[in-house]
């Protein structure tokens, strides 16, 4: 007669996964209450910083102005259209130059690269999310002031002497360019607002990829090839 003993289960205990950073940012950031739409933006500004190495990252609450009791535009009037996230952050290059702006710096000189990038302003949505031209335009009026970049000098070759001479005409040049800024803006001859609308992936079982779209309030000047 032979006896049988029974051994305890050779699997090992498992232990739950760690949770990834974009998990742990969502759960530790300060926007509070937690929402879908804090989420998305928590989501987008961990894509900007680790993904496409912006800098400055910072949150800002938009309050947005309800729309009148006589308007049709549900999507506006809804209980989350009164409230919009936007993310301001430094990109690594500039995202976007206006047609004559750009011609302003072929005239005297200047590449993209001379000129620092500038804050730029991201709008986060998700795929399938209900928006308008009347909540867009709420955005731009809501945006708030933020610093503008400043001007640079790429390195230059040669001597010292023709080196100095070539960023002191460089400089005046950026001078020029800046001081003309200054005023194409307050008139919008280099265009109006914009910002990036970035846009999450998650319906249909999207991989939470991000795509980001140029948006300018008003009308775009076409370029010329």
């Amino acid at each position: 007669m032979t006896s049988e003993t029974s051994s305890p289960s050779s699997n090992p205990p498992t232990t739950p996964a760690e949770p990834s950073a974009l998990t742990t940012l969502i759960s530790s950031a300060a926007i509070s209450p937690t929402t879908p739409l804090s989420a998305a933006t928590l989501q987008v500004l961990h894509n900007l910083q680790h993904q496409h190495l912006w800098t400055s990252l910072q949150i800002h609450r938009l309050p947005l102005p309800e729309a009148p009791p006589s308007s049709s535009d549900v999507s506006y009037v809804s209980s989350t259209a009164t409230t919009a996230f936007v993310i301001s952050g430094v990109p690594p290059n500039r995202i976007y130059t206006h047609p004559d702006e750009q011609l302003f710096m072929l005239e005297r000189g200047l590449r993209d690269n001379d000129i620092d990038p500038e804050r730029t302003f991201v709008l986060p949505t998700v795929e399938g999310q209900s928006w308008s031209l009347r909540k867009m335009a709420a955005v731009f009026d809501s945006l708030p002031q933020v610093n503008e970049g400043l001007a640079s000098l790429a390195p230059e070759g040669g001597s010292k002497g023709e080196e100095l001479q070539s960023r002191d005409e460089k400089e005046a040049k950026i001078a020029e360019y800046l001081e003309y800024r200054n005023s194409a803006r307050m008139t919008n001859e280099w265009g109006g607002k914009r910002l990036l609308l970035s846009m999450v992936d998650r319906n249909m079982g999207g991989d939470g990829t991000v795509v980001y779209y140029v948006v300018q309030e008003g009308a775009v000047k076409p370029r010329q090839n």
